[in-house]
């Protein structure tokens, strides 16, 4: 029997699918072809695509088990179940269960081979924030967290496997708590606890985590004083108006996001910022467009990732005055200009610079920082090693490199 994942969204959704995988090719006995659609549900286009993928799917193999699961299904799962070919609904709660996949619990125990060169470890399920325009806690439930005993071990298992670099990823990691630890302690320990680590990442945060005030100053020590801790940190920023961001219920202004970043950068000056974007919000005018355009552009935020809004069937905001959809295709759009701007000065300052890399394929990968990078000439290494190369110059967005 053979098992094809199709995935859509977030790492939490690639890291469920290799889960996923890994239990179905052990549990199903059934002959034939087996095809998984792991749903988002963040916009609507991720809707809309993992439903032409299950309509496609089954014209190609019309014999084929479909199984449909994650936030997209959970929401309407008699929707989905309708789908041609679709034979199976999995709720989130019970996709990565080995019972589901008829097998028993010693199967979950360890964590299944990642695909991804950098692996992908869960710390967090569920999302207690309430912001206006998501509906990923209908399709997650409540904040839940991971207990380090159980997070130790798998962390072991992947630099075992030969994994040189673990992103850690849940839906809303900053606010991982347990026994009195925040998310910086679990990263301090984590390191402590398997020295075979070489690099750890983060996946997206709320800008809340590194609040001098309210976060987790765990944090800080690490940014500071850790190697092993990249300098890479990708925000849940989504404006950079505080009237939008009030409006969408976010839980920081842009004050609070200038202060954290104008700190990381004083205490490592390179680090790459990410950033999550949501353009043309409802009641965003010209003026509150500008204002989050230049926020952006004051900040010098090099990896934007921007998208338009998308109306979320029974939020708030998709009950408030929207904007043309062809006016925030354009704000997004302009917003992307800016990103790529922005992004091409900060790798200009690399070059010139020897920088020990992760390999993601022989010729490719991304620095520390996040920055992509292409060997060119005759340089090439190895899939999943440490390298290190000299940056030579900046070509389409990306980094041109060579082995010394």
């Amino acid at each position: 029997m053979s098992v094809t994942l199709l995935t859509f969204g977030c790492r939490l959704n690639a890291h469920e699918s290799d889960t996923m995988e890994h239990l179905a090719r052990q549990g199903q006995a059934q002959d034939g072809k087996t095809i998984i659609v792991n749903t988002c549900t963040v916009t609507a286009e991720a809707e809309r695509q993992a439903r032409q993928t299950i309509r496609r799917a089954h014209r190609e193999n019309p014999t084929a088990r479909i199984i449909v699961t994650g936030c997209a299904s959970e929401r309407a799962a008699e929707a989905w179940a309708t789908l041609p070919g679709v034979s199976r609904v999995i709720p989130n709660t019970e996709k990565t269960l080995p019972a589901t996949w008829g097998l028993p619990d010693e199967a979950g125990r360890a964590p299944p081979p990642s695909r991804h060169i950098r692996a992908l470890l869960q710390v967090q399920q569920g999302c207690d924030n309430d912001c206006t325009f998501c509906v990923i806690p209908a399709g997650r439930g409540q904040s839940t967290s991971m207990a380090p005993e159980a997070i130790i071990p798998k962390a072991r298992a992947l630099t075992e496997a030969g994994h040189c670099e673990i992103v850690l990823t849940g839906v809303d990691i900053a606010s991982w708590q347990r026994n009195g630890m925040g998310l910086g302690q679990l990263c301090r320990h984590l390191l402590d606890e398997v020295p075979e680590i070489a690099r750890l990442r983060l996946s997206s945060i709320d800008p809340m985590i590194l609040r001098p005030d309210t976060g987790d100053r765990a944090f800080w020590d690490l940014i500071a004083d850790e190697p092993r801790f990249m300098p890479h940190l990708h925000l849940s920023l989504q404006a950079g108006s505080d009237l939008i961001l009030k409006r969408m219920k976010r839980r920081h202004g842009t004050a609070d996001v200038a202060g954290l970043i104008s700190q990381v950068r004083r205490l490592r000056p390179d680090t790459g910022f990410g950033a999550d974007v949501i353009a043309g919000f409802p009641t965003e005018t010209e003026a509150l467009f500008q204002e989050t355009h230049d926020f952006l552009a004051e900040q010098a935020i090099p990896f934007l990732h921007v998208f338009p809004y998308s109306e979320r069937p029974g939020t708030p905001a998709a009950r408030m005055p929207a904007m043309p959809r062809s006016t925030r295709q354009e704000r997004a759009a302009r917003l992307r200009t800016l990103g790529q701007t922005i992004r091409d000065r900060f790798l200009h300052r690399f070059v010139g610079q020897e920088k020990t890399v992760l390999m993601e394929s022989p010729t490719a990968g991304h620095t520390p920082e996040f920055a992509a990078f292409t060997l060119q000439g005759a340089s090439s290494s190895r899939r999943g090693r440490l390298e290190r190369i000299r940056l030579t110059g900046v070509q389409d967005g990306m980094l041109i490199a060579e082995i010394p």
